[in-house]
């Protein structure tokens, strides 16, 4: 036993000298055996490009996409929002998402703030600190409450949604982080999620759904003219979303390895191909290339390849994209529109189709065609992962209920996802409402910015003021005294 662990001692410390001075740990602990700076500097990366899908990538989505008198209130919930969560996140949130078990549901809240803490070993197998991943996973919590936001854009109190922001990261972000990512029960079952379309799309685009009906409609003129206040800015915001992905699902295996790249690659040739599908689409049926349609097609590719991101083969990101581009395209533009149900929930800007439909679509397709090769890649020889359906059947190596119990592991988890978040998301509304209303009153929802912030997002004369300035044309002229 001596004479083996005095062997390893050697060839590591060869191995350490072979190592070039930069790569090597240094005698004060700033760079630790077990770091892999090259791992660290990806996720550093990462982590900043789904920060900046946020911050400003939503903010100018959302401020753009609105009527202009709700420019400046759209993009300050969402900034809100973001320094929020990282606050919740670090003194609680993280430990309930990522902790030790307290659960089936939940791991135990603490603080995340320690320095002892952040500086060790993320987890064995993954070569960086425990503080890259806190702020990586923060990035994650706030993108998803932000785009619940888009549900109930210009409307909402500001002041219900500073309440609501730190209520549902706590009771609805952290157990569907858990349950999924965590040491939780769906974990335990199996369930495939690379990236988060059930943890932040699907979770987003439910909760956004059920608030906007607890919230209640914008006001009826809003409603029914509601065009974007500058497209151009609208088209710089999805740009950061959509180049912010390579993040967002690369980020996920926590190293600078092959299913890194093949994440990324597959996030990019799915988003293009929906929207192309979704162009394509609308230019059949209505005869014009949508700029907004064209976005929304992006979203839904973006968010259909989550789940299976660095787990399908690039033919599969293909197909994805299509069916991205497609089905959510049929429930916002036609389902939508003939659904009594759907007419009477104003979602602004039909996060439910986007990120709900969408991320359950993904979902179920990572369950149809994730690759046993690529999964035993991402997750090890943990054999309660796959195969996908397609695979079991196709597969001359495997039998057809080899792949049976993935997708029922899909369809339930989505099943509980949906449900926890619709009904966490009454109960916040309806204790919020409680203490301050949910909607802005009608005389505010008249105005809009200028009446919620005292700010407008341009200083165009008259639009949406309490008190218009006169026109010095129409002022009476005012001699001097002295004349």
């Amino acid at each position: 036993m001596i004479h083996r662990l005095a062997q390893q001692l050697i060839e590591y410390n060869i191995s350490v000298l072979a190592l070039p001075p930069g790569l090597k740990p240094d005698t004060y602990g700033a760079s630790p055996p077990w770091l892999n700076k090259a791992d660290n500097a990806w996720e550093l990366v990462a982590a900043a490009l789904v920060g900046l899908q946020s911050v400003p990538g939503l903010i100018i989505l959302y401020g753009s996409m609105v009527k202009k008198k709700w420019a400046v209130n759209s993009a300050f919930m969402a900034l809100y929002a973001f320094a929020a969560v990282l606050i919740c996140w670090v003194l609680w949130a993280h430990h309930m998402s990522f902790g030790s078990r307290m659960s089936p549901l939940l791991g135990k809240p603490e603080s995340a703030l320690e320095e002892a803490y952040l500086v060790e070993q993320f987890k064995a197998g993954y070569y960086l600190p425990n503080a890259v991943y806190v702020f990586y996973q923060s990035a994650f919590a706030a993108i998803t409450v932000i785009l619940l936001a888009g549900s109930v854009l210009g409307r909402m109190n500001f002041n219900a949604w500073m309440l609501f922001v730190p209520l549902w990261v706590t009771f609805s972000y952290t157990i569907g982080a858990f349950t999924i990512w965590g040491d939780g029960f769906l974990e335990r079952k199996g369930i495939i999620d690379f990236s988060g379309g059930y943890v932040i799309h699907l979770s987003s685009g439910v909760a956004g759904f059920t608030a906007a009906y607890w919230v209640g409609p914008r006001h009826s003129h809003d409603r029914q003219h509601f065009p974007p206040n500058n497209i151009i800015h609208m088209l710089g915001g999805a740009g950061f979303l959509w180049l912010g992905w390579t993040g967002f699902n690369g980020g996920s295996p926590l190293a600078a390895g092959v299913i890194t790249s093949l994440a990324i690659l597959n996030t990019h040739l799915c988003t293009a191909t929906s929207l192309i599908i979704w162009l394509s689409l609308d230019m059949v049926v209505y005869k014009k290339s949508s700029v907004i349609g064209a976005v929304q097609g992006m979203i839904t590719g973006l968010v259909c390849i989550t789940p299976g991101a660095g787990i399908v083969e690039p033919w599969a990101a293909v197909l994805m994209g299509v069916m991205s581009g497609s089905i959510p395209w049929y429930t916002m533009m036609v389902l939508h529109k003939r659904s009594a149900f759907f007419q009477q929930v104003d979602d602004t800007l039909g996060a439910f189709h986007t990120h709900a439909v969408a991320g359950a679509l993904g979902g179920l397709l990572s369950g149809l065609l994730a690759k046993p090769a690529l999964l035993r890649k991402f997750y090890g020889n943990d054999h309660k992962y796959g195969p996908g359906l397609f695979y079991s059947i196709f597969d001359g190596n495997l039998k057809f209920h080899d792949g049976l119990p993935q997708m029922a592991f899909q369809i339930y988890g989505a099943l509980f996802i949906t449900v926890w978040n619709a009904v966490i998301t009454t109960m916040i509304c309806l204790f919020i409402g409680r203490i301050v209303n949910l909607r802005m009153n009608e005389e505010d929802l008249e105005i809009g910015d200028d009446a919620v912030h005292g700010e407008e997002a341009y200083a165009l004369w008259g639009d949406g003021e309490r008190m218009p300035m006169p026109l010095r044309l129409r002022m009476n002229p005012r001699i001097p005294s002295l004349c």
